[in-house]
């Protein structure tokens, strides 16, 4: 089977890795952006915040998490929102595009230990479910989550009983390798789609973040992380049968391939820019500075330091990337 198959097998088939909920810790997933500080989710929101008051026609419309996990982000967004601007939650609707119904419930659960019966979050298998003239679409680390096909001097990864070899790659892809000047990498699979998908709302700001770069790097960037260990896929110490479905695979985004795929539905790009020049325009040190009148000094350094996490730029600040797209 093409490496793709492989690849969606591994994490959405049957008892696949995403297929389940994962807890996110020392035993669990990766560490996020949203798992480090709630300030993550509510520089977010204050951006929301920001465009509805450029536009208030805007404001009978929905905030939408695509893969939201547990529903942290979502949360953390909304309780900002109720914070500085609580008349909003009498007319924006929250939900949430998620199709298994595992992790359906361990989003409901965590959402009423947040609110209570206070916030409904509407729960859709996709965003053409969603009818309303407007809504701010919201992801973290979803496109890396894409399979993807594997392309090698001409050549496409195909797997058999978990063993990669490489047969001449269908004209298709030559020619898309070919457009973007790609010699040796992943070619993702489904954003095309995604981006229509998307685009089936008449207005949309959707804003996404996730790690990678805005060209075609010409090497392989998949890896398997297990147990908080990252392995190249082709590293000799990997073994594709012990990890399949028990691991997490994943590869940089290729965020120009992204943007392509949005502007060919529709859309145009806003920005794109690191996450650490994003959330400090969003207002994360504004926000961080109210908190500081509200707090103690020990609250306060804790916080900051985890703020410290998602803007350095040897940590996530400019490994990571944010990406705004409106239609």
């Amino acid at each position: 089977m093409n490496f793709s198959s492989y690849m969606t097998d591994w994490l959405y088939g049957e008892n696949g890795y995403y297929t389940n909920f994962k807890a996110i810790g020392k035993s669990g997933d990766f560490y996020t952006a949203v798992s480090t500080s709630a300030f993550f989710g509510a520089s977010i929101a204050n951006y929301l915040v920001k465009l509805l008051d450029e536009d208030d026609s805007k404001t009978d419309g929905w905030l939408v998490e695509i893969g939201a996990h547990q529903g942290y982000l979502l949360c953390d967004m909304i309780q900002w929102i109720y914070t500085v601007r609580p008349k909003l939650l009498e007319t924006i609707r929250f939900g949430i595009v998620e199709k298994h119904p595992k992790i359906r419930e361990a989003q409901l659960s965590y959402i009423h230990e947040r609110f209570g019966d206070e916030v409904k979050v509407h729960h859709f298998s996709s965003i053409c479910e969603l009818k309303t003239d407007y809504a701010f679409v919201v992801s973290n680390e979803i496109f890396d989550a894409f399979p993807c096909e594997l392309l090698k001097d001409g050549k496409i990864a195909k797997v058999d009983n978990h063993t990669i070899s490489w047969e001449v790659a269908p004209s298709n892809m030559l020619e898309w390798a070919d457009r973007h000047r790609l010699v040796q990498g992943e070619i993702a699979i489904g954003y095309e789609d995604f981006a229509k998908e998307i685009a089936s709302l008449p207005k949309c700001d959707f804003v996404s973040f996730d790690y990678g770069e805005e060209y075609v790097r010409n090497d392989f960037s998949i890896r398997i992380y297990e147990e908080h260990q990252t392995f190249p896929l082709f590293d000799e110490k990997v073994n594709l049968e012990k990890s399949f479905k028990k691991a997490d695979i994943t590869y940089d985004v290729n965020f120009a391939h992204v943007v392509e795929a949005f502007e060919a539905a529709g859309f145009s790009k806003k920005h794109y820019e690191t996450q650490a020049r994003a959330l400090v325009r969003f207002g994360i040190i504004d926000i961080l500075g109210e908190f500081a009148k509200q707090t103690t000094q020990e609250r306060y350094a804790r916080e900051a330091d985890r703020i410290k996490t998602l803007l350095a730029p040897t940590m996530m600040g400019d490994r990571f990337k944010m990406v705004h797209l409106a239609k």
